[in-house]
């Protein structure tokens, strides 16, 4: 940062209440009102009027010996700006920089403080700075810009704004090997070295330093001068998102707490929506977890439907990138209970399908729209698992969520099974009809031998889902033993096992209804853990116990000889 001192005398000016005087002996014969502030000054034996074009105007009816009164409360930049310029005229020393210059310069236009009036006059001397100095640093630059947002009628009239945008622009656009300016750079991992080469997105973090507007200027200049790669406008969108924007990943913000008025939060809502509209349309220009951080954002602020919608689709787009962390966002509703935002993830799952199912209506089993699909299958199920645990998640939102996938979507259902029981071990008190609600979404004939093992033995489960898991596990099994020709085709397979799955239904159906007949006391858990103790294969320990009995006839036991002789007790 540079400066410039003008003037040798010391201060002389002192604050007395809402009065600002300057110590002297002579009188002062001029009093200038400025909002709540009384300046007592001197018009002639000090050279403030001949300086000023302004006051010489409104002081020219009054004689020597008059005091005068003038108010000035419409000058630029009020009674602090005021006093640079009399500082000045009084010779006192004055320090000038980019934090100080617009309203100075604003000031000295008012009050007419040009060459014409006098020569070396303070416009002149402010001029020669901002161009030799001012706009020739790059951060001098930026701070100068960023202080126009208080005048910026002002700035933009006197062509402050449009020579410092042109002025940072021109830096940004200069080859990274031409850079020899201080610049700020603060990502995680980097570490300035002398010999170090400067990085593409090295102006990012400096530029977000600027109020929204002046910032939209700036990237509108940068992307209509050149092409810039849309991942570096995409960079810079996600510095300031992350300097300005409340952060909604850790927790459930605190709505009635008031630690956001509605006046910042209005401001954070004008903010995400310029950058949700500066979002190049490029796809990956933006990460799919900037996106959806954005989205949970914006379900915080209230933003419009307009933006959401925009940022489901976008998100809609690239979910296939998206990774399990990417997801975990807790819900910013109050009234909901749950801690996860479940609906957002459904919202950019539905866009997605959408498009899915535009462009692959009959996909094939090895093409890019079908890895496609599976990869977000495993994403879910794995979201699915992780929101189970979740002790206030409704069921009918983990539900929805998972039938929403097409069947196409899961080549194995081990992780749709996972989640199931996470839930049901996390939710002791669900009721039968919600479990068999969850469990009727899982196909027995697409889980793993591992998995089909885990649920013969999982008292959580149902004991309809148990029977038909013990049924297809011994289908399975008998089809490998009898050695099946491979060259049996699908259309042949389909009808045997639709109808296999058919008859092991009205099994189930008639079975239970006769135990809740016959065995009024005997519970559908107890049950279940009988046909556990008869059907478990290939216990080694069990059958030393049961010497006895026929352990090889109770291994290849069909069901139905299982709920026979569970009948005949």
């Amino acid at each position: 940062m540079k400066f410039m001192k003008i003037g040798t005398k010391p201060d002389t000016f002192y604050t007395e209440e809402a009065t600002r005087t300057v110590i002297s002996d002579i009188p002062s014969d001029l009093t200038i009102r400025i909002n709540n502030v009384c300046f007592l000054l001197h018009k002639l034996q000090i050279p403030l009027v001949p300086k000023c074009g302004l006051l010489q105007r409104l002081c020219s009816d009054a004689d020597d010996s008059d005091i005068v009164t003038i108010d000035l409360h419409d000058v630029p930049g009020g009674e602090d700006a005021f006093e640079l310029c009399a500082k000045f005229c009084y010779g006192i020393t004055i320090n000038l920089g980019a934090h100080n210059f617009v309203p100075a310069f604003c000031a000295a236009k008012f009050l007419r403080m040009t060459e014409s009036i006098e020569k070396g006059n303070f416009v002149l001397k402010l001029e020669a700075f901002f161009n030799s100095c001012i706009l020739e640093g790059w951060k001098d630059s930026i701070v100068a810009l960023q202080t126009t947002i208080k005048l910026p009628e002002w700035s933009e009239n006197l062509g402050i704004i449009r020579r410092c945008i042109d002025s940072i622009v021109e830096k940004i656009l200069t080859p990274t090997s031409k850079v020899s300016w201080s610049y700020t750079y603060t990502r995680p991992g980097y570490i300035k070295k002398q010999h170090q080469s400067v990085p593409k997105d090295w102006w990012t973090e400096d530029v977000s330093d600027l109020d929204i507007d002046l910032f939209r200027c700036i990237i509108t200049a940068v992307r209509s001068t050149y092409i810039p790669p849309p991942q570096l406008i995409g960079e810079a969108l996600h510095v300031y998102a992350c300097r300005w924007l409340p952060d909604t990943t850790k927790s459930r913000p605190l709505h009635s707490s008031g630690s956001q008025t509605e006046e910042s939060r209005e401001k954070s809502r004008r903010i995400l929506e310029s950058i949700v509209s500066m979002i190049p349309s490029d796809r990956g220009s933006v990460s799919i977890g900037f996106l959806l951080k954005l989205l949970s954002i914006a379900n915080y602020l209230g933003a419009s439907p307009v933006t959401k919608t925009e940022l489901i689709r976008k998100a809609g787009l690239q979910f296939e990138e998206a990774t399990l962390n990417d997801m975990l966002f807790p819900s910013q509703l109050p009234t909901d209970q749950h801690f996860y935002d479940i609906d957002l993830v459904a919202a950019v799952l539905e866009s997605y399908l959408v498009l899915w199912r535009r462009q692959s209506p009959l996909p094939t089993e090895n093409s890019h729209m079908v890895r496609s699909i599976r990869k977000i299958g495993k994403l879910i199920d794995s979201y699915l698992q992780v929101v189970a645990r979740d002790v206030n998640m409704p069921i009918s939102k983990l539900v929805s969520l998972a039938e929403a996938l097409p069947d196409v979507a899961r080549e194995d259902h081990d992780g749709l099974y996972k989640a199931i029981n996470i839930y049901l071990k996390e939710h002791p008190d669900v009721s039968k009809a919600d479990k068999k609600r969850m469990c009727r979404m899982l196909d027995c004939q697409k889980l793993s031998p591992e998995v089909r093992a885990h649920a013969v033995k999982n008292e959580r489960l149902p004991l309809r889902t148990v029977v038909q898991v013990l049924f297809f596990d011994q289908e399975s099994g008998s089809r490998s033993t009898t050695h099946k020709p491979e060259s049996i085709t699908r259309a042949r397979q389909a009808p045997i096992e639709a109808e296999a799955k058919e008859e092991c239904d009205k099994k189930v159906q008639h079975e239970v209804t006769k135990s809740s007949s016959r065995v009024t006391e005997t519970s559908e858990r107890e049950i279940q853990k009988r046909m556990e103790a008869k059907m478990v294969r290939g216990d080694s320990e069990k059958g030393k116990e049961r010497k006895g009995e026929t352990n090889s006839t109770a291994k290849m036991m069909e069901p139905k000889q299982v709920f026979q002789r569970r009948s005949s007790r």
